[in-house]
C-alpha cells in the first residue's frame, strides 16, 4: 500500500499534528507500507524555516512543497501560505498518484481533503479525511457572523467532499455526531482518538524533575499550559486567576508553547507585572517527559461554541504524565464530562474566576488529592488511549480501504 499523508507541518516540526504524523507514519512504514509525508518547508513556530524539499526519515519519505513564508500571526498571510501549500500538494499528487493509493488529508490548511479528494478520484486512489477540527464552523465560532455568509459555499463543498470520501476519521464522539448530521454515512465515520508517547512520558515526581530546579520552581504548586494558545481558547479567565493569586508565593503559572493567545497573555502579564507567570517556548520532543510532568495541575481550555469541532489533543499528554486537569469551557461538553466521570480534574465556565481559584487553592493545599487524581489519569490512558490500540484501529481502517471494491 502506498499512502500519502498531507499536512502543512511535518517532521521535524514540533506541533501536535506533526508529532502525530511522525508516530503513525513510522509505524506504518515498519509494516511494509510505502509512506510519504507531504508538508511545507515551514515550522509551526518558525515561518522562515527552510526545511529540505526531500528527505527520508526512519523509512518514511518526506516531501515539502511551497515557498511562501508569511506565518501564522496575520490572517491574510496565513491564507496565502494555505494557498501556496495547497497548490503545491495538488501538483505533486496529480503527478504521483496511482490507482489504489491512499491519500490521508488532515485539516491544515482547512478543506484540504475536499481539494485532494477530486484528484484522488481521477487517479483511482482513495481519499481519507483525518479531521482535527471542523472548518468553517471553527471560523464562524471565532469570528462570528462576519464570515458566516462567505463560508456557506465552502461548507457545501466541504460536505460533498466528506460524503465522497473513502473514510472520515474524527478524533472525538462529539465530532462524529456533527459529521453524521452532514449526511456522511455512519459506517464511513470512524472515531480514532489522538495519542501521545506514553512510554517516554510517564509520571515523574517533582523532586526528580530537572526543570523544577532550572526554572526556579522547587517547592511551588505549578499550574501549567502546554501547546498552542489561540483564538479557540479562553486565556483571559486564567489571566484573571493569576492576577488574583499573585500574592500566593507558593503558586506559579507556567505557559509553554506559542500562539496568538499566549502572546497576548504574555503582554498583559507584563503590563500587570505578574511575577508569578513564567513563559517558555515549545520544548523539543525529547524534553516532553519533563515539561509535561512539570505542572502539578494542567490547564485546558476550549471555547464552548467549539464543542464537537475541536478536541484538545494535549489532554493525552497530560494523562500520560499522570496529572489532573482544570478545564475552562463548556460544563456539559465532552472534556468536562470525562474529567468528572474519571475524577481526574474539574471544569469551570469561561469567566468563572472564583471557581477556578477555589479549585486551584484546594489542590494546592491537598497534595494527596493531587496524587490520587494523577494516578487515575494515568490509569485512564493505559486502559483506553494507548498508542498501540490506536494504531491497530488505523491498521484495520486502512486494510479495509485497500480490500474494498
Amino acid at each position: 500500500m502506498r499512502i500519502y499523508f498531507c499536512n502543512r507541518y511535518v517532521t521535524p516540526d514540533l506541533s501536535a499534528t506533526s508529532q502525530l504524523l511522525t508516530d503513525l507514519s513510522t509505524h506504518l512504514a515498519t509494516r511494509g507500507m510505502q509512506v510519504t509525508l507531504v508538508g511545507s518547508r515551514q515550522r509551526y513556530d518558525d515561518a522562515q524555516a527552510t526545511l529540505p524539499e526531500t528527505e527520508r526519515i526512519d523509512g518514511v519519505d518526506v516531501l515539502r512543497v511551497g515557498n511562501s513564508r508569511f506565518g501564522r500571526d496575520g490572517l491574510a498571510g496565513r491564507a496565502l501560505d494555505y494557498l501556496d501549500y495547497s497548490r503545491g500538494v495538488r501538483r505533486e499528487l496529480t503527478e504521483r498518484l496511482q490507482p489504489g493509493d491512499v491519500v490521508v488529508a488532515m485539516t491544515d490548511p482547512p478543506l484540504l481533503g475536499s481539494a485532494l479528494g477530486r484528484i484522488a478520484a481521477r487517479r483511482g486512489a482513495h481519499c481519507v479525511h483525518w479531521l482535527q477540527d471542523l472548518f468553517p464552523e471553527v471560523a464562524e465560532a471565532v469570528f462570528g457572523g462576519a464570515v458566516r455568509m462567505a463560508a456557506a459555499p465552502l461548507r457545501g463543498w466541504r460536505n460533498r467532499g466528506l460524503r465522497r470520501s473513502a473514510q472520515v476519521v474524527v478524533i472525538s464522539e462529539g465530532m462524529a455526531v456533527r459529521i453524521a448530521a452532514l449526511g456522511v454515512p455512519r459506517e464511513r465515520i470512524m472515531v480514532i482518538e489522538n495519542w501521545t508517547d506514553a512510554e517516554s512520558i510517564r509520571p515523574l515526581a517533582a523532586q526528580d524533575n530537572p526543570l523544577r530546579r532550572e526554572w526556579g520552581l522547587e517547592g511551588k504548586f505549578v499550574i501549567g499550559y502546554s501547546g498552542n494558545l489561540g483564538r479557540a481558547h479562553d486565556w483571559r479567565t486564567m489571566l484573571e486567576v493569576a492576577t488574583r493569586l499573585r500574592d500566593r508565593d507558593d503558586i506559579r503559572f507556567v505557559l509553554i508553547g506559542g500562539g496568538r493567545g499566549l502572546h497576548e497573555f504574555s503582554d498583559e502579564a507584563t503590563v500587570r507585572k505578574l511575577d508569578n507567570v513564567i513563559l517558555k517556548p515549545y520544548q523539543p520532543r525529547e524534553a516532553l517527559a519533563h515539561s509535561l510532568s512539570l505542572p502539578d495541575l494542567h490547564w485546558l481550555t476550549l471555547a464552548p461554541a467549539l464543542e464537537g469541532c475541536i478536541f484538545p489533543s494535549k489532554w493525552y499528554g497530560i494523562l500520560a504524565a499522570g496529572r489532573p486537569s482544570l478545564f475552562i469551557g463548556k460544563l456539559d461538553g465532552e472534556v468536562a464530562q470525562r474529567l468528572h466521570a474519571s475524577q481526574i480534574g474539574h471544569a469551570v465556565a469561561p469567566g468563572d474566576v472564583d471557581g477556578a481559584c477555589a479549585g486551584i487553592e484546594r489542590l494546592a493545599g491537598d497534595p494527596e488529592l493531587v496524587s490520587a487524581m494523577g494516578a487515575r489519569a494515568r490509569r485512564l490512558l493505559d486502559a483506553h488511549f494507548t498508542r498501540d490500540a490506536t494504531f491497530q484501529r488505523w491498521d484495520t481502517m486502512l486494510t479495509s480501504i485497500q480490500t474494498s471494491p
